[in-house]
């Protein structure tokens, strides 16, 4: 089965990911798949492996380009999420498959883009 295949059979699934992503192992729930500006992407909460830019303690929301995802393994395993998911089209411009439900958004007073906060 081709990378493609197995994001979206973990989508449907609810099943979590093992793979390399820039030389890092990544373990991450997808969440939304399809492209952004013609590329496919994934948007994943990674909650373990490592990260150039660091992993925050229990994870963080993550727009991974498909075709750079090496080793992919689908695991059995809890649905990783949180409720600050971002909307999908802030990573892709083009949904092809979504998890539903995705989380409910926080309240617009905790939004950092609606409250005065700088964003990421």
């Amino acid at each position: 089965m081709e990378i493609h295949q197995l994001l979206a059979e973990a989508i449907r699934t609810r099943r979590h990911v093992i793979a390399r992503y820039h030389d890092e192992e990544r373990v991450f729930s997808p969440h939304a798949l399809g492209t952004k500006r013609g590329v496919a992407h994934i948007l994943v909460y990674q909650f373990a492996g490592g990260s150039r830019s660091g992993l925050p303690p229990g994870g963080d929301w993550r727009c991974l380009k498909v075709e750079d995802l090496r080793d992919v393994q689908l695991q059995p395993g809890a649905w990783h999420t949180a409720p600050n998911v971002f909307n999908p089209q802030s990573c892709l411009d083009e949904v092809e498959l979504v998890a539903e439900p995705l989380p409910p958004h926080p309240p617009a007073s905790h939004r950092p883009e609606q409250a005065g906060l700088p964003d990421g």
